[in-house]
């Protein structure tokens, strides 16, 4: 097999690009666990339920299919059932059923859950300032975001 053709940059050593990505990798785990740990002490939100709260305060009536739902939120139908059950229990979401398709039952946010949502969504839109927009700055930032959109989408399905 060939490597692709470049122009002798120091990424083509081999060391070179495996340490870049790993700097990648670690730096969003650092980020994302100092995010979540604020969320956690501040609401006592672990990450699934925390990500499906943001999910479901940005969508069109507060609410989503639970299959889809457990998609965005990468989990199983299993593991989103026990997740939704604990939300359930916790009054942050409650379960609707579809007017049309007897087969679709929504996740939608109780006035709590909304209450909740909202709230946590300010803190994290505070913390990733201060996490990530501070030390990059506003074109950094920015930048970043672009290259894992490309990513994202050359990677993706």
């Amino acid at each position: 097999m060939t490597k692709p053709q470049t122009l002798n940059s120091p990424l083509d050593d081999d060391d070179e690009i495996v340490t870049l990505w790993g700097l990648v990798i670690e730096g969003y785990l650092a980020t994302h666990q100092g995010l979540m740990d604020e969320i956690a002490e501040r609401f006592g939100l672990a990450p699934a339920p925390f990500d499906i709260l943001l999910r479901l305060v940005r969508s069109p009536e507060q609410r989503m299919p639970m299959t889809r739902l457990a998609h965005e939120a990468a989990l199983t139908s299993g593991g989103f059932t026990k997740v939704a059950d604990r939300m359930v229990a916790a009054d942050l979401i409650r379960r609707e059923p579809c007017d049309t398709d007897r087969r679709v039952i929504y996740a939608a946010l109780t006035d709590h859950g909304a209450e909740i949502a909202t709230k946590a969504r300010t803190a994290c839109a505070e913390i990733l300032r201060r996490r990530v927009l501070s030390p990059l700055g506003p074109d950094a930032a920015a930048g970043l975001a672009d290259a894992m959109r490309t990513l994202r989408s050359a990677n993706g399905k």
